[in-house]
C-alpha cells in the first residue's frame, strides 16, 4: 500500500480536507476542523498517524510491531503505523474507525453540514 492509496481512500469520505500545517512533509487529513490522520510522505516505510479506540490501541500494540504509540500525541487515542506487512483491510479499519471517532466529535451543526455535502 502507497501513500497515494491513502490519500484516496480519505479523499473519498465526506468532509475531508488535505493540508501541510506543519511541515512540507507532513500531510494531515481533516474531516470538519479536526486531524483524523497523518502522513509521513518523505518516511520510508510509510508511516500514518490515526486515532484508535483506547482498548483496540492496545490490542493493536500487542498483536503488531508495526504498530506504536504516535510520537507527540495522546498515545492512548493515537497510534502510529507502519503500513508495510499490514493487510489493507486493517488499514483501511483503522483509518474508517479514526474518521468516525474524530467526526462524531465534532459539533451537531458540522456534522450536518458535511452530511449534506
Amino acid at each position: 500500500m502507497d501513500a497515494n492509496e491513502i490519500l484516496d481512500y480519505c479523499l473519498a469520505k465526506k468532509g475531508v480536507t488535505e493540508s501541510f500545517p506543519f511541515d512540507n512533509e507532513t500531510l494531515v487529513m481533516k474531516v470538519g476542523t479536526k486531524m483524523f490522520l497523518l502522513m509521513a510522505l518523505e518516511k520510508q516505510p510509510l508511516d500514518i498517524n490515526v486515532k484508535t479506540d483506547p482498548e483496540w490501541s492496545a490490542e493493536l500494540r500487542e498483536q503488531y510491531p508495526q504498530i506504536t504509540g504516535a510520537f507527540h500525541m495522546n498515545k492512548t487515542h493515537w497510534n502510529s503505523v507502519m503500513v508495510d506487512g499490514l493487510k489493507r483491510d486493517l488499514i483501511f479499519k483503522m483509518i474508517d474507525q479514526s474518521y468516525d471517532l474524530v467526526f462524531n466529535s465534532l459539533t451537531k451543526k458540522i456534522q450536518n453540514t458535511i452530511n449534506n455535502l
